[in-house]
């Protein structure tokens, strides 16, 4: 089975409803907690998660080379709020009829892809925000198996290429994966992610 052949924006509603649990766990001193993205604090974490929501919504609605729809929110008084009110609008445009047939426009990226490629991106991003946003609270993401599966699919894929990864890119340098590694642990060293240094609190 291809990702792209799954249920990829059912797959994608998994996982960002996920995203917006674990958001909502967040309060207070949390905002300002370092994160596994470096350098950012989990209000600017989440500022980016709700930008990347409303980009992509916009994409699947024509506009994606609007870079304003790119931007992230100014106010983040309330991030669980402006996140929550971000995934929504992802999860409805992607819901809309013939939305993986659309050709969406995805400048960070440089150029347009399928819809349903598309999403995919869109899909694994928010398995790793969502582990992102858990680790840097002590807890742990509860996504099912055939989602980390797919989210694993999607992560190789990504190209490894060091000219492409670093500073200024989507992905850190991939990480070794040790034997044994779960999907979830493999999908978050494919795409830079250090999970040893973030454990789950009890």
């Amino acid at each position: 089975m291809t990702v792209t052949g799954a249920d990829i924006v059912g797959l994608d509603r998994i996982a960002v409803r996920e995203a917006v649990r674990v958001v909502d766990l967040a309060g207070g001193a949390d905002w300002e907690r370092d994160t596994p993205c470096a350098g950012w604090t989990l209000r600017r974490l989440v500022a980016h998660m709700a930008a990347q929501h409303h980009g992509f919504a916009a994409a699947a609605r024509g506009a994606g080379e609007d870079e304003a729809r790119w931007r992230e929110p100014r106010d983040m008084g309330e991030p669980s709020r402006v996140h929550r009110e971000a995934a929504a609008e992802a999860l409805g445009a992607f819901g809309e009829p013939g939305a993986g047939e659309r050709e969406f426009a995805l400048p960070e990226l440089g150029g347009s892809f399928p819809g349903r490629l598309a999403i995919s991106f869109h899909f694994v991003d928010y398995v790793v925000h969502a582990w992102d946003v858990a680790a840097t609270l002590g807890a742990a993401v509860e996504l099912p198996d055939d989602v980390l599966g797919a989210a694993l699919a999607v992560a190789r894929l990504v190209p490894a290429d060091p000219a492409r990864r670093g500073p200024g890119f989507a992905f850190a340098p991939a990480g070794e994966v040790p034997a044994g590694a779960g999907p979830l642990e493999e999908t978050l060293r494919l795409l830079g992610r250090e999970p040893e240094r973030w454990p789950v609190r009890g």
